[in-house]
């Protein structure tokens, strides 16, 4: 088994869904429900999912969680576009957003390119 806490990918993604919370508190209303409920459970997905996976005692196991992690970040790169293209964020706060999100997918790439499975 992985420590995940001790893992900065994990780190990262534990404050970039601090972040996210952050920025869709500014989203319109009529998005409760929307965009913002999607970012959000997208967000709490990537460092659930990496700490469900490092509690698994293979690391097949483990690897599968940081898949299903990785498809959480591209899902949020997507949906941070869309609130972009809608006017619910500036192009500089997702810039940030996506520098952010892109050092989370690199690490965790990385390191499940590691784990012999």
């Amino acid at each position: 088994m992985h420590r995940y806490k001790d893992l900065k990918f994990w780190q990262l993604s534990r404050t970039f869904c601090k972040d996210i919370y952050q920025i869709t508190d500014s989203f319109p209303e009529s998005e409760k429900f929307g965009l913002v409920s999607q970012l959000r459970r997208a967000s709490v997905s990537v460092p659930s999912n990496i700490a469900e996976g490092a509690s698994r005692r293979s690391n097949k196991d483990f690897s599968r969680f940081l898949t299903i992690a990785l498809g959480s970040c591209y899902e949020i790169e997507t949906q941070l576009l869309l609130s972009l293209d809608l006017g619910f964020i500036k192009n500089g706060e997702l810039e940030k957003l996506n520098f952010i999100l892109n050092q989370i997918i690199k690490m965790m790439s990385k390191f499940s390119s590691s784990l012999k499975v």
